[in-house]
C-alpha cells in the first residue's frame, strides 16, 4: 500500500513515478524499500492518467449512497410491526421539524 501512496505523492508533485523514485519516497517515509514490489506498481502505473483516474473514482462513489437507498428501504418493508411504531414516531417528529421552519 505505501507503493500506492509514493505513487500519488509523487504524482501530486509533478515527478516521473518510476521505480527509483517510489524506492526514495518509501525509504524516506522509514520503511524498507522492496525493489520487486517499486518495479511492479512502476510498471502498473506506465501510461495511466491517475488524476483522471481519481476524477472517476470521485464520481462513482458520488452516485453510491442513492443506488444502496432502495436496499435499506426493503429491509424495512418487511418488519411491518417495528414499522408502524417507526412511522408513527417519525411522523411526530416531522411535525415537530416543521413547526420549526413555518
Amino acid at each position: 500500500m505505501e507503493y500506492i501512496y509514493a505513487a500519488l505523492l509523487l504524482n501530486a508533485a509533478g515527478k516521473e513515478i518510476n521505480e527509483q523514485s517510489l524506492a526514495n519516497v518509501v525509504k524516506a517515509a522509514g520503511a524498507n524499500p522492496d525493489e520487486a514490489m517499486a518495479k511492479s506498481v512502476a510498471s502498473s502505473l506506465k501510461g495511466v492518467d491517475i488524476k483522471e483516474i481519481i476524477k472517476n473514482a470521485q464520481t462513482v462513489s458520488a452516485a453510491a449512497p442513492a443506488a444502496q437507498a432502495p436496499a435499506g428501504h426493503a429491509e424495512a418493508k418487511g418488519k411491518k410491526e417495528e414499522a408502524k411504531e417507526d412511522k408513527v414516531s417519525e411522523e411526530e417528529a416531522a411535525g415537530g421539524l416543521a413547526s420549526l421552519f413555518g
